[in-house]
């Protein structure tokens, strides 16, 4: 009997799916397990598998199409099987459904979206994005536009990433200037023939859409006008004095990065002054220091008066907008001190077994296992024996995570992210060890992607590398926990009566007290301790 597999969702934000890949042709034997295809979705390309067996005996998107979810996809039956009867349903269910839907806008829609016209929102690209910024327009109005070229890079709250296009045409129409922010589904472009007029669907979109962005665009005159007027202000322009949005090329910027160039002080020969790669390339940097006068007095006796100090100088100030990032860090940080009540249990940890063991691990061949690791690993076998640690509130309910997910702050340029380890518990120390380094190095090269930095449990920041002996850190919400790692210190301790020199390290638990009562914060310490202190029982 035949049956229908539709486009999955793969994601909890994704709504439609592009097939990057069909690894089974029409006629193939499928078997329970087998890939089918490779999907893109909103957040990754991901392999597709097969729940049925029989034969593959339609395809209902092509490779490179895009299908909205729950729109069939494939047919697996019997071979040879007759599928018309169930292609002629699912086209009448489909055109149904389309004629519903027309009828749904023509009711709600102020005007028409000619043919060959595609209205562009703002995307969601991860899981918690409400908000983006167009940190750079790669297409401007007029330009010709292929499926898969680059439309933008927009800075979300998680990175900056690039965002194709799913359509080709002309870019008719950019709603989001270059560095400004707007809510999720907001217009963002409009791409359709060359030559179309589009101020009646602006003008729509802005009547029906109370979450637009605030560009302030004439609806009468849908036109370059938005960005040539933005970008022909004193804000663009590319010196030093103005205090504005410098506008450069990402390449421009690379390299400006690389070769420690301030981009302020280089002037721009781009389109509206923009500063491409010519311009940092060519750039040299002023050789006028700035003379400050300087009087040297020698006194001929001790008695004399000092010379009079005279200040130079001037006041200033500089004002650089808040990255999309440094926003949202700031919201969630913000909501989470204050809605859930923190407390905080500090202990001291004797490292000196710990320090002996990680010399001797690594010793063998390619092998090289940290602190941190040891610390990661230590707390996701805590959290099994603990696990109302591994909770978080839900008002009426709490959540209890039967999987554990251990995410690890890293410091990036614009903030903090946090990569998750999936499956933590299950992980040797080598492991725990290399995938924090991989999703670490991705998370600074702005090349993580969202689904790796979703879905923690429980979380750790470690500064001790930067010598901070003891600190507090802020729940990373809907976490219950998080552990904050100081420094490794020698200093004298007491063993067995005598006064010697040990290795310790500070830990301090933070605890949203309405999941996590002083007790089970202890308790989950204690377990944590017993575990660095031997790390040998974290091997068993």
């Amino acid at each position: 009997m035949a049956i229908i597999v539709n486009m999955p969702r793969l994601s909890d934000t994704m709504e439609e799916g592009v097939v990057a890949k069909w690894l089974k042709k029409v006629g193939d034997k499928v078997e329970e397990g087998d890939i089918l295809a490779e999907i893109e979705t909103d957040k990754a390309t991901m392999e597709f598998e097969s729940f049925n067996e029989g034969t593959l005996l339609h395809i209902g998107v092509q490779e490179g199409e895009t299908s909205p979810v729950d729109v069939l996809l494939a047919i697996i039956g019997d071979e040879g099987e007759d599928i018309s009867g169930i292609l002629n349903g699912v086209i009448a269910e489909e055109h149904s459904k389309e004629a519903s839907q027309e009828e749904t806008i023509s009711k709600t829609a102020a005007t028409s979206i000619p043919d060959g016209v595609n209205v562009i929102a703002m995307p969601r690209l991860s899981d918690t994005m409400e908000e983006g910024t167009v940190a750079s327009w790669l297409k401007n109005v007029g330009d010709n536009v292929e499926e898969g070229d680059i439309l933008a890079e927009i800075e979300t709250d998680k990175a900056t990433m690039e965002f194709e296009s799913f359509y080709e045409g002309v870019l008719l129409y950019v709603g989001i200037a270059e560095g400004e922010s707007a809510k999720v589904d907001s217009l963002l472009s409009i791409i359709g023939p060359k030559g179309t007029d589009v101020s009646s669907i602006v003008a729509a979109h802005k009547e029906g859409d109370l979450t637009s962005n605030n560009s302030k665009i004439d609806s009468k005159t849908a036109t370059v006008e938005a960005i040539e007027t933005i970008e022909n202000t004193p804000e663009t322009s590319s010196t030093a004095n103005t205090g504005g949005r410098i506008f450069a090329s990402p390449l421009a910027k690379k390299i400006a990065k690389d070769k420690g160039i301030n981009l302020s002080e280089v002037k721009g020969t781009g389109e509206n002054g923009r500063i491409v790669k010519r311009d940092v390339e060519n750039y040299t940097p002023s050789s006028t220091p700035s003379e400050i006068p300087t009087t040297v007095s020698k006194p001929e006796q001790s008695s004399a008066p000092l010379a009079a100090y005279t200040p130079v100088g001037e006041e200033s100030f500089e004002y650089i907008t808040n990255s999309q990032m440094r926003k949202v860090i700031a919201k969630r940080l913000g909501e989470s001190k204050f809605t859930a009540p923190h407390y905080y249990l500090t202990i001291e940890l004797d490292m000196d077994n710990a320090i002996a063991s990680r010399k001797t691990i690594n010793s063998l061949p390619e092998t090289k296992v940290s602190f941190n690791d040891m610390v990661v690993k230590a707390c996701a076998m805590a959290l099994k024996k603990h696990p109302k640690v591994n909770t978080s509130w839900n008002g009426d309910t709490t959540r209890y995570s039967n999987h554990i997910h251990v995410g690890v702050a890293v410091a990036v340029d614009d903030g903090l992210l946090v990569p998750v380890l999936k499956f933590t518990d299950q992980m040797s120390l080598t492991q725990i060890g290399g995938n924090v380094r991989d999703l670490a190095g991705k998370a600074r090269n702005k090349k993580i992607a969202p689904n790796e930095m979703e879905g923690s449990t429980f979380t750790i920041s470690n500064l001790g590398m930067f010598g901070i002996q003891e600190f507090t850190s802020i729940i990373n919400q809907p976490n219950s926990a998080i552990l904050s790692v100081g420094a490794i210190e020698q200093k004298p301790v007491v063993k067995e009566g005598q006064i010697v020199v040990g290795n310790t390290m500070k830990v301090t638990l933070a605890c949203d007290h309405r999941t996590v009562d002083g007790a089970t914060g202890a308790q989950f310490l204690q377990t944590v301790r017993a575990y660095i202190e031997n790390p040998v029982t974290m091997l068993a």
